[in-house]
């Protein structure tokens, strides 16, 4: 997968990315402890923590092993948090260091912002227009994929097919790069490791002392695969040469002795975030949105229609963006109901009081946003699909900090923008040309782990309109 570099300067990178750890299974991991208050529903582990913070209030302390955690579920605290006394909370990413290495989605304070600002340009809105026409090169390749599958009558996993567009996207608009790994392989490697119960389990054999094989199914496996990503796109030729991508801007920083923290395993772990948390947030939405359009089959059709309207038999630019106002509701409220990251995690870095509740230095602090986008006092039928809340001025009674899907404050997501625009354009034509039929459990489960995902995946078949 990296044949572009020479032996020795594999393993000089190979060398110089951090090695796996099992983080995510210890016990002091709060991915690992919040899983016993996940087991109460095994459709919807979230409904456990929704009783919880109905029965005892939207500030909830609860002591786990040896750490305490509080739960904090209504727009006031999300904002205390993340915005009036963001300084206060630190990120936490105990156990996603050999997802993210150590790029800015890890970092803090000064250290964040000079690794930030350098790539801030990539995610401007004036961009959108330059990427759209790779993002669109990377939907044809999934139709012609898809165009077979509706030949062969096989179901697929969609959150699978989904995150392999998303990373074509990515490497398309932002790397100059066609995909230079295979991105199904990747898939499976990262769902490995971001499943919790993977290193329980491993944890809890090591701890019995039973001698066990590694198998390309275990979480450290997974990560040798993984580290070879990021350098197998930076070895890989451009498509173009093109002098404005993220990739050059990253690599220009590298070279820039001004900012020696910018250094080559930076480069690298910048990389890793923008194919992990690029392509999971941007591809479990879009495999939500197409399952929630396939139960309903009238608003596939209002997606067509409108499509047909804006941009008819051509290709979609970025001046019709703003006219698939009803496709871009599907997505917005696909992320209100399946928020992908379903509880923001910061570690409290000194005291501090949240509704009365007293904070101590250390305490991890659950932003749990998917307890407020399914609060009846923020959402009238919170649990019904209503795009229609997204459109006609209706957003603007919303309120504040009760929609999260990216975060909020000074350190939200930098790509969500743009996370819009791929999803937005990518429904449309999808629908355009395929219906989607959901053939999985109905409805389906949820399964929470990193990331609220599809408990058993979402398996579709694909059927081409005529």
């Amino acid at each position: 997968r990296c044949a572009r570099y020479s032996g020795a300067e594999w393993r000089m990178l190979m060398e110089t990315t951090p090695s796996h750890t099992l983080g995510l299974g210890e016990e002091s991991s709060i991915w690992f402890n919040l899983t016993p208050l996940l087991r109460g529903d095994p459709d919807n582990p979230m409904r456990i923590l929704m009783q919880m913070m109905d029965r005892y209030g939207p500030v909830l302390p609860v002591n786990m092993a040896n750490q305490r955690v509080v739960l904090i579920s209504e727009p006031e605290y999300f904002k205390h948090v993340l915005v009036t006394k963001a300084d206060n909370y630190i990120k936490y990413f105990d156990g996603l260091k050999p997802i993210f290495g150590k790029s800015m989605i890890t970092n803090d304070g000064a250290l964040w912002q000079k690794i930030r600002m350098p790539q801030q340009p990539a995610f401007h809105p004036d961009m959108f227009a330059e990427y759209i026409p790779y993002f669109l090169r990377a939907i044809d390749s999934k139709m012609a994929i898809w165009g077979e599958l509706a030949k062969s009558g096989e179901s697929v996993e969609m959150v699978e097919q989904t995150w392999t567009l998303a990373a074509d996207m990515i490497c398309k608009a932002l790397f100059d790069r066609d995909m230079p790994f295979n991105p199904h392989v990747v898939f499976k490697c990262v769902k490995t490791y971001t499943d919790v119960m993977n290193h329980r389990d491993i944890r809890l054999r090591k701890q019995a002392g039973e001698i066990f094989e590694m198998t390309d199914e275990d979480p450290a496996k997974a990560m040798e695969v993984w580290a070879s990503v990021p350098p197998a796109v930076m070895g890989a030729d451009p498509r173009e040469m093109r002098e404005r991508t993220l990739l050059k801007m990253i690599e220009d920083t590298v070279a820039d002795p001004s900012v020696p923290e910018f250094d080559r395993q930076q480069a690298i772990d910048e990389l890793k975030q923008y194919l992990w948390a690029g392509t999971e947030t941007t591809a479990l939405t879009l495999a939500w949105a197409l399952y929630e359009t396939s139960r309903r089959p009238e608003m596939a059709e209002r997606i067509r229609r409108e499509g047909e309207q804006v941009y008819g038999d051509r290709e979609p630019t970025a001046a019709d963006y703003s006219g698939l106002a009803y496709t871009r509701a599907v997505i917005q409220e696909t992320m209100r109901i399946y928020p992908p990251v379903w509880s923001l995690i910061r570690i409290a870095a000194a005291e501090d009081e949240i509704g009365g509740v007293k904070i101590n230095p250390g305490d991890r602090v659950s932003i749990f946003s998917y307890g407020a986008h399914h609060n009846p006092k923020f959402w009238p039928e919170p649990e019904s699909f209503l795009p229609e809340r997204w459109m006609a001025g209706n957003a603007k009674k919303q309120v504040k900090y009760s929609y999260i899907p990216f975060g909020a404050g000074k350190r939200s997501c930098i790509g969500g923008a743009m996370s819009q625009v791929e999803n937005t354009l990518a429904l449309s034509l999808l629908l355009r040309r395929f219906q989607p039929e959901y053939v999985g459990k109905d409805p389906a489960g949820l399964n929470a782990t990193v990331t609220l995902t599809p408990k058993g995946g979402l398996r579709f078949k694909i059927r081409e309109l005529n």
